[in-house]
């Protein structure tokens, strides 16, 4: 997946982008918490986790 789409999908779409790197587990769980309950969070959670 080019990057520049992930940073897309992390910015509209924050748990799909952790999803699709990383599949079920704990960084998908605390980025779906973080943007259930505070979107801003959640996307700089995705960008920080799909791009280290």
């Amino acid at each position: 997946m080019s990057q520049l789409i992930n940073i897309i999908i992390c910015i509209f779409l924050p748990p799909l982008a952790v999803f699709l790197k990383f599949g079920l587990g704990k960084d998908f769980l605390i980025n779906l918490v973080l943007s259930i309950f505070f979107w801003v969070p959640g996307i700089i959670h995705a960008l920080w986790v799909t791009t280290k």
